[in-house]
């Protein structure tokens, strides 16, 4: 099923890897999630993806039924169930994860800004942008480089 590029999506991002096994069986709660996802007793068009084991993506396909309020907040509950299920953390905004060669690699922002100081990360980082709201923005400004992120306005001051 295509969805459209206005699209709407969240990304939640576990402060760990999982294991294949653990992101199959995500992958299947999600699922279950994404079919009876409902807004105002209407069917969202839904569904949902894991990338690199670690990123929980939603996506709702507005064009029929939009997300509400409500809708929204049942999405961030079943995150919360998905939280203490597999012991991860998904709502840590400052969790930051980066390229590292082939490896996603996730860090606090202090340890962060100390691979800043040291030179393991640069401007040229490809770092991971979840605040992307939709399909478009999924496909062209969630790998970005470090200098083209917000993150670079937490480090401003480091980064000339």
């Amino acid at each position: 099923m295509e969805f459209s590029s206005h699209s709407r999506v969240w990304i939640y991002q576990s402060d760990r890897k999982l294991t294949d096994a653990e992101t199959l069986q995500a992958q299947v709660l999600l699922d279950n999630f994404t079919t009876g996802w409902t807004a105002h007793n209407n069917q969202l068009l839904a569904k949902a993806e894991i990338r690199y084991n670690r990123f929980l993506i939603l996506f709702v396909d507005e064009s029929l039924a939009g997300a509400s309020g409500c809708s929204i907040d049942k999405s961030v509950n079943f995150m919360k169930q998905l939280e203490q299920q597999f012991g991860i953390n998904l709502f840590d905004r400052f969790n930051l994860a980066y390229r590292d060669g082939e490896e996603i690699v996730s860090v606090p922002r202090h340890q962060f800004e100390d691979l800043l100081k040291v030179g393991v990360i640069n401007t040229e980082t490809i770092v991971f942008n979840n605040l992307v709201q939709n399909v478009t923005e999924l496909q062209t400004k969630w790998e970005v480089p470090f200098k083209d992120s917000w993150h670079i306005q937490l480090f401003a001051d480091m980064v000339s």
